[in-house]
C-alpha cells in the first residue's frame, strides 16, 4: 500500500517516496500489480504496448465492475499515453479510480508506475489512460447504474 504524507503504512524507501509524490493526497493501494515476462516483450526486452493496454483495461474494469455491481463492457479508450518504456522485470503498479459516472457509463483513470530493478530501485510513471465502460445486463444491453447507498 502506498500512502500519503500522513505516514500511515508508508514505505520508507526513496523509491516508494517518489511514487507517493506522484499520487494524489489520499492513501491508495494498487488495483493491479504485475511483472512483464519475456513473452510480453520484443527481442530487445521492451514490453509491447498492446500488452500494457490489456493490463490497463483489466485494472480499470475493477472499479467499474464494483460501481456497476455487475457486468461492464469497455466502450472507449478516451486517452492513452506511454510516458516511459516498460522493460521485462519491471514491477508495474496500476492505480485506477472512477472520475465520472453517467446514467449507464463509468469513466476510469488509470496511472501506471514501474519499479525498476536495474542498478538502483527507481519508480517512474510509465503510462496514464482514461477508459469508459458501460454497465450491461444479462443480454449485454446497456442498463442504468444502481443508486449509491
Amino acid at each position: 500500500m502506498l500512502c500519503c504524507s500522513s505516514g500511515i503504512l508508508s514505505f520508507k524507501s526513496p523509491a516508494y517516496r517518489s511514487v507517493e509524490r506522484g499520487l494524489n493526497e489520499q492513501c491508495r493501494m494498487p488495483t493491479l500489480r504485475v511483472m512483464p515476462m519475456p513473452s510480453d516483450a520484443n527481442i530487445h526486452g521492451d514490453v509491447f504496448g498492446g500488452w500494457i493496454m490489456a493490463q490497463v483495461d483489466l485494472a480499470a474494469a475493477v472499479p467499474a465492475v464494483r460501481r456497476a455491481s455487475g457486468r461492464v463492457g469497455t466502450v472507449a479508450v478516451n486517452s492513452f499515453v506511454f510516458k516511459q518504456p516498460v522493460f521485462v522485470g519491471d514491477l508495474l503498479s496500476f492505480y485506477a479510480k472512477i472520475i465520472k459516472t453517467g446514467t449507464t457509463s463509468i469513466t476510469v483513470n488509470v496511472e501506471v508506475y514501474a519499479e525498476r530493478h536495474r542498478l538502483e530501485s527507481d519508480v517512474v510513471k510509465v503510462t496514464e489512460a482514461t477508459l469508459t465502460y458501460v454497465a450491461t445486463d444479462e443480454n449485454r444491453r446497456p442498463r442504468s447504474l444502481p443508486a449509491l447507498t
